[in-house]
């Protein structure tokens, strides 16, 4: 969904710097947009800024040059307004003496404008993310490494969030694993509808996911391809064996050797 002339984009970044140090950037340089509803990945090498631009669009981190708005306005205000947002990290983040119903609740204790969720609304966001009523009741220490990022997930989608942030969220599951939230969390975007910004190190996740992969250069970071991916949605397994799957990965794989030199 590409960002057209008159259509103001969800996300903006406008000439975006970040250094953390004098002489020391993070990010320069950085223009990009994002229309409402597209899910959109970036890939890069190693400290490149990509999970720092990720933070600066949740308003957790301020630029130090530059802007990033969201709806038109500064993140830490739109998150709070016009495009309520949801992080997921790479560390399922759930608090260890909690049950897995009383996690999913921590948005709305954190939130007043969230409501407390009803059991039914417990039990149908479980169900959504691939998990049974009776995990409701157990704790983190009794949930596999994908079990708690899927609970993760759901905690996200209990807030009804028009931008969702995920920084690496299966980097650390088995690969078979992985491609199987691949395939669920792109069913919960099309459902949705919500937008998607996703960062990932695995260029195939982010073609099989995305509607376009940006690729950022190395330190200080910026974008310097935007590759559109050709593919309808749903998107099943099946995809990954596509003569045209493996182009536009090794399209991209290209970009990364490049930015490496």
């Amino acid at each position: 969904m590409p960002v057209d002339d008159f259509a103001q984009p969800l996300i903006q970044a406008i000439d975006c710097g970040v250094a953390f140090a004098p002489g020391s950037a993070v990010l320069e340089g950085v223009d990009l947009a994002i229309a409402s509803g597209e899910f959109v990945s970036i890939v890069g090498p190693s400290g490149c800024g990509k999970s720092t631009f990720l933070r600066i669009v949740a308003g957790l981190v301020a630029p130090s040059s530059g802007e990033v708005l969201v709806s038109g306005s500064r993140p830490e205000k739109a998150r709070r307004g016009a495009a309520p947002m949801a992080f997921v990290f790479q560390d399922p983040t759930l608090l260890p003496w909690r049950t897995v119903a009383d996690n999913l609740q921590l948005p709305g204790e954190l939130q007043s404008s969230l409501p407390r969720l009803a059991p039914p609304d417990v039990l149908a966001l479980l169900e959504r993310v691939g998990l049974k009523p009776d995990d409701a009741r157990k704790r983190p220490r009794e949930l596999s490494g994908g079990m708690r990022m899927r609970v993760s997930l759901a905690r996200a989608m209990a807030t009804n969030p028009k931008l969702l942030l995920l920084d690496e969220p299966f980097a650390a599951l088995d690969d078979v694993l992985r491609q199987q939230l691949n395939e669920e969390l792109a069913r919960l975007w099309q459902a949705d509808g919500w937008t998607g910004l996703f960062v990932t190190h695995n260029v195939s996740e982010a073609v099989f996911l995305s509607q376009r992969v940006l690729v950022m250069s190395s330190r200080p970071g910026r974008f310097v391809a935007d590759v559109r991916v050709p593919f309808a949605y749903p998107r099943s397994f099946a995809l990954r064996g596509d003569p045209e799957f493996a182009r536009v990965t090794a399209e991209i794989g290209h970009v990364l050797r490049e930015v490496l030199r």
